[in-house]
């Protein structure tokens, strides 16, 4: 049974890093060009927009990102009903967020009519998004390659669109509107795959609605505290100091965050079977937390190391000589990365586990500590500081609160072994058995 959940998993991450891969690509190419076609002031409002569509997005998702797959677990026969009513839901949100976004960006741009238009702009995404959250449902059948094909698919529409914004020289309003076609392309075809490849159609009920929300509630706190951790940083850079700095600043972000897409698909491929194994074997489950944990960390710690390194032919490769000033914000900044990806996985356990009522105080915490060290290092500093910021807050959120709170210290006690070298070894070893009997089979 181990060897057949632990193919499963490797398939599904397989599908989901071949076409994340290709789809990486094409954003650092195309990424590349448009942040040298707008500049760091332009690109740097484009990144002021997406930090505050961000900040409502965690109220749109209503937590359901977190739990939709423990729902689904749990109650696989109610499918259709859970999947229809989660999207209602966040759809409903989405345009009760857009207000907000306009309603904000009203208050603190006033004297700023472009500023004011590309949030809006960016904003309409926001119900697009909504309906993308059926990516779930594939990730909890284990079919992951349907709905990473649909996404690489759509970005290269997107990536068309915006080779043809690049050479028609469309202005930045156009652009703000990438994410939304983005968004739209994944959604609608997520939901046309999930009419053809599931029995069960959708349906809404309030109370299904009323069980996800008294779950879910504890994550929209705590996802809206992760977003004031990761994107603070770029509206106080913007206010504080210069749409500029935010453009240098968000360059070093998207070099440092390039191969994120990597530990996301391995998370995602681990959470069912995590989720599952906690229900059936509970030494698996927590053999396969600290196996998470273990690849999780020393690939992020394998890439810190590269981009420390090579951090100024990095940037200059990318973006070109105007955002030099992105290297040395990288070289701090890439390092949080180790520490950000160990909280994604601690959320995992907390969800299995059902401690979600803790979540509140670890990004509370956070979320307070990044906004302090913002304010006291980017006066001084500029961006640097604010990656100093954010490695602060990392280390401090994902790593030592889990030693301080003491009903999450075990979760820290499988983190430890998953860092342990003989553990990393010996499972590396049965890993690479797995991956041979996957090949093997396809």
């Amino acid at each position: 049974m181990r060897d057949i959940k632990g193919r499963q998993v490797f398939n599904n991450a397989k599908w989901i890093i071949i076409c994340k891969i290709a789809q990486s690509v094409l954003q650092l190419i195309v990424g590349m060009l448009c942040a040298r076609y707008l500049g760091p002031s332009n690109y740097g409002l484009i990144n002021y927009a997406a930090s505050i569509v961000a900040f409502v997005m965690p109220i749109m998702k209503l937590g359901f990102d977190s739990t939709m797959v423990y729902e689904l677990t749990e109650n696989p026969e109610k499918e259709g009903e859970i999947v229809g009513t989660s999207l209602l839901m966040n759809v409903i949100s989405s345009f009760a967020c857009i207000a907000g976004v306009f309603l904000f960006v009203s208050a603190v741009n006033a004297n700023d009519s472009t500023a004011i238009t590309v949030c809006v702009l960016y904003s309409i995404s926001l119900i697009f998004a909504a309906v993308e959250m059926i990516q779930y449902w594939f990730q909890y059948k284990l079919m992951s390659k349907y709905s990473s094909v649909v996404m690489l698919c759509s970005y290269v529409v997107v990536s068309a669109y915006k080779i043809f914004l690049l050479v028609s020289s469309k202005s930045i309003y156009w652009f703000a509107l990438t994410n939304s076609i983005d968004f739209g392309v994944i959604g609608i075809s997520l939901v046309w795959l999930y009419l053809k490849k599931s029995s069960r159609g959708f349906s809404f009920s309030f109370n299904t609605a009323k069980r996800m929300l008294s779950k879910s509630k504890h994550y929209i706190f705590s996802s809206l505290m992760t977003v004031v951790i990761h994107n603070t940083d770029h509206i106080m850079l913007t206010t504080m100091v210069s749409k500029e700095e935010n453009g240098y600043y968000t360059a070093a972000i998207t070099c440092a965050t390039v191969a994120q897409f990597v530990y996301t698909a391995i998370i995602d491929s681990f959470r069912p079977l995590i989720l599952s194994c906690k229900k059936s074997d509970k030494k698996e489950y927590e053999k396969n937390v600290s196996r998470l944990y273990s690849v999780i960390t020393y690939l992020t710690i394998a890439q810190s190391f590269v981009f420390t390194i090579f951090a100024n032919l990095i940037v200059k490769l990318l973006y070109g000589e105007d955002y030099l000033s992105s290297a040395s914000i990288l070289q701090l900044l890439v390092w949080y990365l180790v520490f950000s990806v160990m909280g994604t996985v601690r959320n995992v356990w907390i969800l299995a586990e059902q401690k979600q009522k803790y979540l509140w105080i670890i990004n509370l915490s956070g979320a307070v500590l990044n906004i302090v060290l913002n304010a006291i290092m980017i006066p001084y500093w500029g961006a640097c500081g604010a990656a100093l910021a954010s490695l602060l807050t990392q280390f401090f959120a994902n790593f030592v609160l889990g030693f301080i709170l003491k009903p999450i210290r075990e979760n820290n006690r499988l983190m430890l072994i998953g860092l342990n070298p003989k553990f990393v070894i010996k499972e590396s070893k049965s890993m690479l058995v797995l991956l041979k009997k996957s090949d093997k089979k396809n």
